[in-house]
């Protein structure tokens, strides 16, 4: 039996749940009779007929009476009162309902034909905001069919499928099975950027005297949690865990006498002493970059970052020229490091070959090694 457009909103019930629905009208029979539109197709009791089917029960039918150009509204009154819906599962239903005319007529056995509502009425009508309807349409755009499924069965937020629904499909479909063996989604996903990040780029076959890191450090309370708070790091590029920064054979491309510039967050302070023992490198000094602009904090408001100076060997600056150890630049777009950095450093050491670690663009007289490329300049 074709299904009516209008019915084909909401998401089908699987596994457990259309399981349990077919033991309960084997053992009490059928509740509530399947609905069929005046043009045959089924209206109400998708879920229904099918558990029938699977116990051999013939269903009870009725013809609905209502007036044409309704469907929709009958439709999804009865599923916001049968089902509990989470926010994500309903705007997926209110995505698909602001372009249900696509390719036409939509009742083209009737011949009634209804107009689709914009995105905001959508959403009203399914009670979430626009912004998940928003949400929820670029996933059925751009995500597979796994991972569209994943949110209609409330396995994952439309918040983080479409962070998902960006990514490759082959890494789409192993999120979605990670999600489906108990991982969180945003583990998961995390999991999936971390082994692209690992497997992305091999270190470049060189040795560098100075050497200017800013690790994608990851932040606990957002592992711990599996959220991802706003404006935080995992919202702008994929993390790595202390072991995997660890792991990073940074000795082998490293100069017997070199120096090292190190990024790090005033909460991550203490996690920088192992990686900078992996590496091979001692801590000697640092710079405070005052951002000027307070930015989030669980203790304070912080509003600095520090960059450390760590050797290798002997590798004192080439100069005799001192900063002042806390700089004052007002801070910009996420994580961008101001260039005056970059400016002392080459001052500081104007002699040997160097390279950015992490670098997201490319700098003139620097070899880069990031997330995505091993690019020399």
């Amino acid at each position: 039996m074709d299904t009516h457009p209008a019915a084909a909103l909401f998401p089908l019930l699987e596994g457990a749940a259309l399981d349990a629905l077919a033991a309960d009208i084997q053992a009490h029979g059928l509740r509530v009779p399947i609905v069929i539109h005046p043009d045959g197709t089924l209206l109400d009791g998708r879920n229904r007929l099918r558990a029938c089917e699977a116990v051999g029960v013939t269903p009870a039918r009725e013809t609905w009476t209502g007036e044409l150009g309704s469907e929709v509204d009958y439709v999804i009154s009865l599923n916001l009162a049968r089902r509990h819906l989470d926010e994500s599962q309903r705007a997926m239903v209110a995505a698909r309902l602001a372009t249900l005319p696509d390719g036409g007529a939509i009742y083209a056995k009737s011949g009634a034909q209804i107009c689709a509502p914009s995105q905001p009425e959508a959403a009203a009508r399914l009670q979430v905001s626009r912004r998940s309807v928003q949400y929820a349409r670029l996933v059925l755009d751009s995500g597979t069919p796994e991972l569209i499924a994943a949110v209609d069965q409330g396995l994952v937020t439309v918040s983080h499928a479409v962070k998902v629904a960006k990514t490759p499909k082959a890494t789409q479909r192993r999120v979605v099975t990670k999600v489906r063996a108990g991982t969180p989604a945003a583990q998961a996903m995390r999991e999936e950027r971390a082994a692209e990040m690992r497997e992305a780029v091999s270190l470049p076959d060189a040795k560098y005297r100075v050497l200017y890191a800013d690790p994608p450090w990851s932040y606990h309370d957002k592992a711990d949690t599996g959220a991802v708070q706003a404006g935080g790091a995992e919202q702008h590029y994929p993390s790595m865990t202390l072991d995997a920064l660890c792991a990073l054979d940074i000795q082998s491309i490293s100069a017997d006498d070199a120096v090292l510039f190190l990024w790090v967050t005033s909460p991550l302070l203490g996690d920088c002493w192992p990686v900078l023992a992996a590496w091979g490198f001692t801590y000697k000094a640092s710079f405070v970059w005052d951002k000027v602009k307070h930015n989030m904090g669980h203790y304070n408001s912080v509003r600095h970052e520090f960059l450390l100076i760590c050797t290798r060997g002997s590798c004192t600056p080439d100069v005799g020229d001192l900063f002042d150890s806390v700089q004052s630049i007002e801070r910009t777009t996420h994580s961008t490091k101001p260039d005056e950095f970059r400016t002392i450093i080459d001052t500081l050491y104007p002699h040997g070959k160097r390279i950015e670690l992490f670098a997201r663009r490319n700098a003139e007289g620097w070899d880069a090694y990031g997330n995505d490329r091993a690019v020399t300049t």
